[in-house]
This record gives structure tokens, C-alpha cells and sequence, in this order.
């Protein structure tokens, strides 16, 4: 990271130059605002330390001027003495935070990360909300993945079809909004959208719920109840977990698809239907079909087009878009601004494995957002089981990388956070050091 201090008295600019050195970071210093603005250019600089009391040019009007050129440089202003004032003038016109002399080397450490981690996080999230909203998806199917934008391909293709479409894939992939996605690009986007899930109804529950029913069909018949299919007449129905529906009721569902009426419940008069049908399922339907469980003439008459939709350890290169996603739907869902996550945050929830996959993805973002206290998510926000979660559980083994951190924190440790002796011992770059302090969290302050 690259910093700059603007002061005129130099045992300042010693003082900081010494301090901030040894974290790492790339550092100018400049004892006018004139020979700063000068040479100042936001790609090569990401945090100012900017005293306010300048010859010439004063640190309010260098303060505007960053600004105004570059929105996302940091900049933390000094006083000569604690005023209150001119600290809140400062933050009006963008500062991060300011100190007042003198200075203590701790504080300045402390502030220096805060802001670049500031930066950072507001970067990442313009960055990622211009993903978004540049389509990486429909609605909340988002990602860059390769096996995700190839079920986006599909869905262009197939959504203009009137053709029947069969989605496998495990729960929590996200097959209702592929089917959702599918009915709004296609010409039937202004009728009705009927989802229905088949798992754990009986035959006569499902055949009143898709039919409906005559009033006297049974007992407590007692009106005429339309049916879902019914409903959806020059709609899309959506079957969902398709394996579950009994065999008889197969049989049925597969006449419907062949004639394109149905009868209710105690009726005797046919009810033309124009549908179009897409059905998912988290099982193997053409398994299904060799073991006797699914009608084959059925699976065929569904599977015109199949859409397999690949789990979330299949596309986690989508992962931190979807946080990001989610953190901003959640943020505004609960009036709260959160700006983003905190690296150790982000680690864990890149480790985790996901068994109910994108769905579950959402509902520790959402529980996360919901009891946070700060603007960014942190490893206390997350639940207790997936803190404790780790990619070597019930192993006594721990991963290369874990005890590449506890090393590197050991030699910081006896070199009192010395860059220059630790990238020694370590036979380090000590721009690679500088990364590896940054990714594992060892910064001290």
C-alpha cells in the first residue's frame, strides 16, 4: 500500500516515516501541500497523512483537492493541537479520521490499517455491486463462474422454446430461479407462474391440489376448487422434486402432458390447458427410471431440455459475489450499512463446504446482517459452528497454511514485528511477507 505524509516539520515525517516503514507500506513524504498536489496521483497513492497547518497552500484545500480527484484516497489529518472544529470540518469534507500531535506511533499504526482496510472494503463493494449490475445473472442467479454463466447459456436458449424443461440439481442450487428465470424470458412472462412441490403429499392430496375438486367430490367438498394447473392455464408450472410423486400419480401428470386437459376431482368435463411444464428434482431421475421409482415414458416427455445446476464447491469462484450479493440485499432488507466483511470473515466462509449450498450461503449472510453491530462482518457474526468449522475437522492434522501463519507470527514475534529481519529469516521478499501479514491477519495495532 502506498502512503503519503504532508508535513512541514520533519521530526514528523521522520517520526511517521520510521513508524509506517516498518509495517510494510511504500512511503513520500512532503513538507508543503504544494509540492504534494504536485506530484499527487490517485493510482500511486492510497493513504494521506495530512497536517492541516501548511505553509501556503493549508491542509483544508489539499484535503478538497484529493478529494476531489480521487474519492477513494484515504486521508487522516493532523492538528497542532486537539480542535474539535477543525476535526469535524475535515470529516465533512471526506477525511477518515484525524490525530493530534503530539503524535503517538501506536495510533498512527492503528488508523493506517483501519483506512486502508476502509478502502479496501469500499472497493470491493463498488466493484462487486458493478458486477451485478452488469448481469452476472437474473435477479439473485449470480455469478461468473463458467459452469454457472454455461446454465445462464441454456436458459437464453431455451426460455423462447414452448418446451417442457427438466432441472436437476442438489437442494439449495437454486432450481426455482432457473425455472423463474426461464418464464420471465419467455413469451408466456405476463401469465402466471405456479410453483408446486411434490415431496410428501399423498396421491389424492396432490390430485386435489394440481385438478382441484367438484363441490361433493368427497367429504367436506364442500365448494368448487380450481386447481393449480388450472390457474396456470397460459402459464408456466413449476414441479418441484418431481422424483417424489407417487407412481400412480405419474401416470396422470404424463396424460396431462400428452392431451392437454385435465378433469377435477368428482368431474366429468374436460378443461383444456395450455402449460408449459418445467420440473426439477434433487435426484438422478434417469436412475430413478432404471430402478422402477420413476415412469420412463414420463422422464422423456419432461426431460425435452435438461438443466443440470452445478453445487456451490462447483462454482466458488461465485462465492464472493454472492456474499456481496446478499450482504447488500440484507443491509437494505434490516436499514443497516454494512460495508462489507473482514478478511478472517471471508476465509471461513471461503473454507466452508456448503451442504446446502447456495441457500445455505444466504441464511448465515442474513443472520450475520441481521445481529451485526459494526458496518463490517466480522468472524464474531458468523454462527458459532461454522467459527469452530474447519477444512481439517476431526483431523489432527492442521492445513499448510494455518501452520505457515503460526510460523510467520512467531519469527514477527521475536523480531518485535521488524519487516526487514522477519522477510530475512524467512528468506522473504518483503513485499511477499507484506501480503502474507495482510492475508493471515498478523498487522499489529
Amino acid at each position: 500500500m502506498r502512503v503519503a505524509v504532508v508535513d512541514d516539520e520533519e521530526i514528523v515525517r521522520k517520526r511517521l516515516r520510521g513508524a509506517l516503514h516498518k509495517e510494510g507500506y511504500a512511503l513520500e513524504t512532503y513538507a508543503s501541500g504544494e509540492d504534494f498536489l504536485r506530484e499527487f496521483e490517485p493510482s500511486r497513492t492510497d493513504l494521506v497523512f495530512l497536517d492541516m497547518i501548511l505553509p501556503g497552500v493549508d491542509g483544508t484545500e489539499v484535503l478538497r483537492q484529493v478529494k476531489a480527484k480521487s474519492p477513494g484516497t484515504e486521508v487522516v489529518v493532523i492538528t497542532g493541537h486537539a480542535s474539535i472544529d477543525a476535526a469535524i470540518e475535515a470529516i465533512k469534507l471526506g477525511a477518515f479520521h484525524y490525530l493530534s500531535k503530539p503524535l503517538k506511533l501506536d495510533e498512527i499504526r492503528h488508523l493506517a490499517h483501519k483506512a486502508l482496510e476502509h478502502k479496501r472494503l469500499v472497493e470491493e463493494n463498488r466493484r462487486l455491486k458493478v458486477r451485478i449490475e452488469f448481469r452476472d445473472g437474473w435477479g439473485e442467479m449470480i455469478g461468473i463462474s463458467p459452469r454457472i454463466k454455461a446454465v445462464f447459456q441454456v436458459i437464453d436458449k431455451v426460455a423462447p422454446l414452448d418446451c417442457n424443461v427438466l432441472i436437476q440439481g442438489e437442494s439449495g442450487t437454486g432450481k426455482e430461479l432457473v425455472a423463474r428465470s426461464i418464464h420471465r424470458q419467455s413469451p408466456r412472462q405476463d401469465r402466471p407462474f405456479v410453483a408446486f412441490n411434490c415431496a410428501g403429499f399423498t396421491e389424492e392430496l396432490i390430485a386435489s391440489e394440481l385438478f382441484g375438486y367438484e363441490r361433493g367430490a368427497f367429504t367436506g367438498a364442500t365448494a368448487t376448487k380450481i386447481g393449480l394447473l388450472e390457474t396456470a392455464h397460459r402459464g408456466t408450472v413449476f414441479m418441484d422434486e418431481i422424483a417424489d410423486m407417487p407412481l400412480s400419480m405419474q401416470g396422470k401428470l404424463l396424460r396431462v402432458i400428452q392431451e392437454r386437459r385435465i378433469f377435477r376431482v368428482g368431474g366429468n368435463r374436460p378443461i383444456q390447458l395450455d402449460l408449459r411444464l418445467i420440473a426439477a428434482s434433487n435426484k438422478d431421475l434417469k436412475r430413478a427410471t432404471k430402478d422402477g421409482r420413476f415412469r420412463e415414458d414420463l422422464y422423456f416427455r419432461l426431460n425435452v431440455v435438461e438443466v443440470t445446476l452445478p453445487s456451490l464447491m462447483e462454482r466458488k469462484e461465485d462465492i464472493p459475489l454472492l456474499i456481496q450479493y446478499f450482504l447488500n440485499h440484507y443491509s437494505h432488507k434490516f436499514s443497516k450499512q454494512i460495508l462489507g466483511i473482514d478478511d478472517k470473515a471471508r476465509d471461513v466462509l471461503l473454507a466452508y463446504s456448503y451442504p446446502g449450498n447456495v441457500r445455505e450461503l444466504q441464511n448465515i449472510i442474513e443472520r450475520a446482517v441481521a445481529l451485526a453491530e459494526g458496518n463490517t462482518l466480522t468472524v464474531s457474526d458468523l454462527p458459532l459452528d461454522l467459527r469452530e468449522y474447519s477444512g481439517t475437522a476431526g483431523s489432527p492434522w492442521t492445513s499448510l497454511q494455518e501452520r505457515e501463519r503460526e510460523y510467520i507470527g512467531k519469527v514477527l514475534h521475536f523480531t518485535h514485528h521488524n519487516l526487514g529481519e522477519t522477510a530475512r529469516i524467512l528468506e522473504l521478499p518483503r513485499t511477499t511477507l507484506w501480503r502474507k501479514i495482510k492475508k493471515y491477519g498478523l498487522s499489529r495495532g
